[in-house]
């Protein structure tokens, strides 16, 4: 058992040094840059967060709710691009 555990460690510590090789390569980013990166994740993850709600909501209010709620986080992520 211990051994897989190790095998895991090994693979862990093989991705984490790819990630931190991509992480030396890719340009710095001003802190403007890294604003606009952090809005945008943001909006993405509420986006997928609403559209993971329209899926399960019961009512026709919450529903059109949810679709304006997305329209209005696209559109914010296109003025971002």
């Amino acid at each position: 058992m211990a051994r897989g555990f190790e095998s895991k460690d090994v693979e862990f510590q093989q991705a984490e040094a790819e990630r931190m090789r991509k992480a030396a390569r890719a340009p710095a980013l001003t802190p403007e840059q890294r604003a606009v990166q952090a809005r945008r994740t943001t909006i993405e993850l509420a986006l997928a967060r609403k559209r993971a709600e329209l899926t399960s909501a019961r009512t026709d209010a919450h529903r059109r709710t949810l679709a304006a709620a997305i329209d209005a986080l696209e559109q914010e992520l296109t003025r971002l691009s």
